[in-house]
């Protein structure tokens, strides 16, 4: 999420650009990355060997399994983003078998960029980005980007990419799994407490990483940088979202167990099948640009492993990216209020059901618990996560000025619309409500 910066630059009397070293943030990304997925290996390993120690076989094996399924994706990707199956470096490969890869990376960009500038080299390609300078005023910058700087965006691409595949393939059912265990037992030990903290930031932190690849795929002529009231409220925001999705799903999961497998199969296979509808009715054929050497058979399987995770993702929060098989890039650059609403909207219904089913058939467990107080924490909960969303878009949202429309058009165009007639619509910047 770090962006390139430039050095001091003076036009010269003709009013052409000149040439400038480009330097770079440090990869905070990356260690970010590196560190939270260290962290949760470490966890669940100890938890499962308290499991061991405690003989609860069935959660020692399922903890070891959310642990190790995501790992080998992460790994799978950064070799796929990398090519090193067709490059002679045994030592990488070596340390992905052991499924260390994110720690060898971490360390091979740290060394890129302690190289950075000291050693002239030429620039292999001009990236050019707007800077807002203004409410709607931008200035268009050149800058030169190197093999190194190069390498380096290439490594933060591929830390991107493993931060969602960690977080919503292992940190959100590891998160799911536990708290249901936690409400089975009455009891939450520390060693699992530890682990689902680093799960629940784990999988704030790739929501966080979604919705700074949605604003830079949407606005990829722009540099685009949060500022720290919006990094906040968008870690708010996915916090609440996620943490209180999560334990309505167990909630409910722990009164009804037979309906939960049902719950949980209709929303992947509805999310999963959406993409694929929506390019069966656009008449359009199979992107070729996924990879040049893959069979038809291959652009298949890659492409429903994306919807997968897409899926996924969407089950407990809002993805943020829009996923379109028509696209040559599989992403939505557009930015479609229409679905952000319905899906806010049947979340928050669903939820609302769920608990509510819980209440009505819970366990006697609960009796040293306040049930009508939680319903109603866990409801509001859900609506402050959205409240938080309205407020970044509204206010902390870095290309805001170049929105067609705003929250505050959309809310009051809606409210006219119920109460005048259809033909009169609001005046201003809203052109697609």
């Amino acid at each position: 999420m770090e962006a390139f910066s430039e050095a001091p630059k003076h036009a010269p009397e003709n009013g052409g650009y000149v040439s400038v070293r480009s330097r770079t943030h440090p990869p905070l990304s990356i260690l970010t990355s590196t560190v939270l997925f260290c962290s949760e290996m470490v966890a669940a390993c100890v938890l499962a060997a308290e499991y061991k120690r405690t003989q609860d076989t069935v959660w020692m094996a399922l903890t070891i399994v959310f642990m190790l399924v995501p790992s080998i994706m992460v790994q799978l990707t950064l070799t796929f983003i990398h090519r090193d199956l067709g490059r002679d470096r045994p030592l990488i490969l070596l340390m992905h078998l052991l499924q260390l890869g994110p720690i060898i990376r971490c360390v091979e960009a740290l060394i890129i960029y302690c190289q950075v500038g000291r050693e002239e080299e030429p620039y292999v390609s001009i990236s050019r980005k707007k800077h807002l300078r203004g409410w709607g005023e931008s200035e268009e910058e050149e800058r030169e980007v190197g093999h190194s700087l190069r390498r380096l965006a290439t490594h933060r691409n591929a830390f991107k990419r493993t931060a969602v595949i960690q977080a919503f393939l292992g940190s959100t059912p590891q998160l799911t799994l536990q708290l249901y265990i936690c409400v089975l037992q009455r009891h939450v030990p520390a060693a699992r407490a530890v682990l689902m903290a680093m799960s629940l930031a784990s999988t704030t932190y790739g929501a966080l990483v979604l919705n700074v690849l949605a604003i830079q795929i949407k606005y990829d002529d722009y540099k685009v940088l949060l500022s720290v009231p919006a990094f906040i409220c968008i870690i708010v925001w996915r916090c609440l979202e996620i943490a209180t999705r999560v334990t309505v799903l167990v909630l409910f999961c722990s009164a009804l167990k037979t309906w939960v497998a049902a719950v949980a199969l209709v929303n992947l296979i509805a999310l999963f099948l959406l993409p694929w509808v929506c390019f069966w009715r656009s008449g359009s054929s199979l992107p070729e640009n996924v990879e040049k050497n893959f069979s038809w058979l291959g652009t298949v399987t890659v492409l429903g492993t994306v919807t997968l995770l897409y899926s996924a993702i969407n089950m407990f929060c809002w993805s943020a990216v829009q996923l379109n098989l028509s696209e040559r890039d599989l992403i939505d650059q557009s930015q479609n209020w229409g679905r952000l609403g319905v899906h806010y909207t049947f979340r928050l219904l669903e939820n609302a059901a769920l608990i509510l089913l819980w209440y009505f058939f819970k366990e006697d467990g609960f009796e040293y618990f306040c049930s009508p107080l939680l319903v109603v924490q866990l409801l509001v909960g859900y609506c402050a996560s959205v409240s938080f969303m309205l407020l970044f878009y509204q206010y902390f949202h870095p290309c805001r000025s170049l929105f067609s429309h705003n929250v505050s058009d959309f809310i009051l165009c809606v409210c006219l619309r119920r109460g005048k007639p259809k033909h009169m619509r609001v005046e201003g910047r809203e052109t697609d409500v």
